[in-house]
């Protein structure tokens, strides 16, 4: 759940989940933090062997400040794409497309092509948990900031030169970020392990030719 104003409500807990962490890439340089609906966050792989269960998380256009009302942010012009490598071949074995967009009403949705397990093709609201079939969940919204650092113990680390983290400072707390969430069977993607990257493109309008 996003952080509001007046309290912080906590997300389900996971068992016997492991979290793989690809990279945080918050407050980037002026290039890509101009664009946030582009800018990647964190990619987030969560698999439970148990239960069969494999959730995939990413999030963009973070570090806001709770606010009433706050809304994602859901921009049509920008693709996002969740690559999976199950061979190591460094070459996408399964290639999944979420996209945003409004209705006629001006409401907006999410639309996930490629996700394993899944019918070709999901569509649904924003800020909705869709259950398109058994084992599958798709959703796109606004949430409490999952990753945890220490940025004050980080810079004064840098300079001092000693180790200055506290495990129990998180910069991010109290944040919100947008987040798209995929839940699918494990068996769907891989019996063994996989690798996963993640990329977004803005749709440009073309130029006219002088």
């Amino acid at each position: 759940m996003p952080t509001t104003p007046t309290r912080l409500v906590g997300a389900a807990g996971l068992s016997a989940a492991l979290i793989c962490f690809i990279g945080a890439d918050h407050a980037d340089a002026p290039g890509a933090t101009a664009d946030p609906a582009a800018d990647i966050a964190d990619v987030y792989a969560i698999h439970d062997l148990a239960a069969d269960r494999l959730t995939l998380v990413l999030t963009f256009a973070g570090l806001k400040m709770p606010a009433l009302n706050q809304q994602g942010t859901y921009d049509d012009d920008v693709l996002y794409v969740i690559n999976i490598d199950t061979n190591n071949d460094k070459v996408a074995d399964f290639v999944i497309d979420v996209r945003f967009g409004q209705n006629p009403a001006g409401a907006s949705g999410v639309r996930v092509a490629g996700l394993p397990g899944a019918p070709a093709v999901v569509i649904g609201a924003v800020e909705t948990i869709l259950e398109p079939a058994a084992g599958v969940k798709v959703f796109a919204g606004l949430r409490d900031d999952p990753f945890f650092f220490d940025l004050d113990g980080f810079n004064a680390t840098r300079m001092s030169g000693n180790l200055s983290f506290d495990n129990t400072r998180d910069f991010f707390a109290g944040t919100n970020i947008s987040a798209i969430v995929l839940e699918t069977k494990l068996s769907a993607v891989s019996s063994t392990a996989f690798s996963l990257w993640a990329t977004t493109a803005r749709a440009t309008a073309p130029t006219a030719n002088n």
